[in-house]
Parts: structure tokens; C-alpha cells; sequence
């Protein structure tokens, strides 16, 4: 039996659960569980995962890694199915998989590539247990961004996806903080037959000038946008701890369909957040 990954959770978890597929191509005998902590159904799922992976898979290794094996790492490395842990920031290393530094990747199945350019979270939402899960923000250097896409755009993909725990804060922890609009300029200027540019969820009270500006006039920049709002009424928004009120995410609404009229718009929104 070859490596499988199976991931629960995110769009992260997801594009990190293909970098492992291609990662541990050559590994035998192993199973690994990329989990998610996300809600308390999320980690019973992964417990649940873990154990259908066990009887289905007796004799191979089953490691667990993921924000589940960060925020409950007790409680999964007690689990009599689980051989190990490997740490959720290691998670893309080669080295905590005793795997080849090198290695080969498959062909693409999508038109379409997701490229993580920042992982991990500085904000302190009172709903959220991710920043447990993955640490403090931490950005690609522009110049990784641009390999990666490269890469992608070498075969033959003609849309890329940024994606991030908390995208917009994408630049944050680097030299001079460049804000996110500065990655998307420079990777529409790098590759000008890239037809197509998209951002996945951000945060409206992290758009910069520059983005808003590509966002209300590149046509490469793919008019959708998916916002982190968790809620419409400011009290709510008040003790979630967020950064935005109501009016904030409106009038930013308002303002990109003023240029962009068929600008699609995408939100997470909690039901039920106890006050």
C-alpha cells in the first residue's frame, strides 16, 4: 500500500494535503491524517477518521497531524489507533517524514491552483481556536510566491488562488510590511498571460489601497470576494473581538460593485455565537 493523506477541515488543509500526497509518493505502509480543530464536530470527525483509517488500514503506520493535533494533542496521541504526531508548522517539511527533500509532483487534475502565501494568525477572535492551531502569521517572501507560481503557470493552469489563514495580513511579518496588494501586483506584472487572479476569504478591515484599487479595476483579478465577516450586528461583532463593524463591511461592499458591478460576494457567518 502507497501513502494515502486524507484531510479534514479548510481550503489550506486541502492545497497542504495534496503538497503531502506528492511529498510521501514513495512512502509504503503509511496513513496520514491532516487534521482539523476548527469545532468541537471537527475533532470528534478526526477522531472518528482515525479510527475508520485503523480498521480499514491494520498494519500500517497512521500518523496525525493538523490543528487537532496541535489544540487536543493529548487526546489523539492517546489514541490506541495513532502511531504519532507530526507538528502541524512541520507538516510541509520533508524531514519530519523522513522523505526526500526533492521530489517529483503530479500533473495537475484542475484548470485551477491554489497557492499558499501565509499561514497562522496574530488576532485573538473569542470564536476562533485556529492561531492554537497554527501559530503566529507567517508570509512567503515575495520572491517564493513567484517560484510557486511559475510553477504553476509552467503547467499550463490558468488560474491561481492565494489562500492563507488570515490572507490579508499576508506581509505583515516581512521587511517594509508590503500589503497584500503589492503580491498581486507583483504577480500579475511577473506573468501577464496569467489570465486569472483570485483571492480566497479576506478580511475586510485588512484591505490596503492597493488591493482595493485591483480588485475594482484589474480584470485579471477575478471580481470575487469571500469576506470574513462571522456577523452583522456590531455588538456581536463587539465581543467576537473583530476589527470591523457592520457599516465598515457595507461600505466596502458598496464601494468595489460601485466599480465592479458584477462583483460576486462570498462571507462566513456564525449562527448562534453565545452573548
Amino acid at each position: 500500500m502507497s501513502a494515502q493523506v486524507h484531510s479534514l477541515g479548510c481550503r489550506l488543509n486541502i492545497s497542504e494535503a495534496e503538497e503531502m500526497r506528492a511529498m510521501l509518493s514513495a512512502a509504503d505502509d503509511l496513513v496520514v491524517v491532516n487534521s482539523c480543530a476548527v469545532t468541537s464536530e471537527a475533532v470528534r470527525q478526526t477522531r472518528q477518521t482515525i479510527r475508520r483509517l485503523r480498521r480499514a488500514n491494520p498494519d500500517a503506520r497512521l500518523l496525525v497531524t493538523g490543528c487537532a493535533a496541535e489544540v487536543e494533542r493529548d487526546m489523539i496521541a492517546a489514541m490506541p489507533e495513532v502511531d504519532g504526531l507530526v507538528a502541524n508548522q512541520a507538516k510541509l517539511d520533508p524531514r519530519s517524514w523522513n522523505a526526500p527533500a526533492t521530489f517529483k509532483r503530479p500533473a495537475p487534475r484542475y484548470s485551477r491552483a491554489f497557492v499558499q502565501v501565509q499561514n497562522g494568525c496574530d488576532h485573538a477572535c473569542t470564536f476562533c481556536i485556529i492561531p492554537q492551531g497554527r501559530g503566529a502569521s507567517r508570509s512567503l517572501a515575495v520572491t517564493q510566491v513567484l517560484r510557486e507560481v511559475e510553477r504553476q503557470v509552467s503547467l499550463g493552469l490558468s488560474e491561481v488562488v492565494l489562500t492563507g489563514v488570515d490572507l490579508t495580513s499576508w506581509g505583515a511579518d516581512l521587511t517594509d510590511a508590503p500589503g497584500l496588494g503589492t503580491l498581486c501586483e507583483a504577480i500579475l506584472a511577473e506573468f501577464p498571460t496569467l489570465p486569472r487572479l483570485r483571492l480566497s476569504s479576506i478580511d475586510g478591515a485588512e484591505v490596503d489601497d492597493r488591493l482595493f484599487e485591483l480588485l475594482a479595476h484589474e480584470p485579471r483579478m477575478m471580481p470575487h470576494v469571500h469576506l470574513s465577516l462571522q456577523s452583522g450586528d456590531d455588538l456581536i461583532l463587539k465581543r467576537m473581538k473583530r476589527r470591523h463593524s457592520r457599516a465598515d463591511a457595507v461600505r466596502l461592499v458598496e464601494r468595489l460593485r460601485m466599480h465592479r458591478p458584477d462583483l460576486g460576494l462570498g462571507a462566513d457567518l456564525i449562527a448562534g455565537f453565545p452573548t
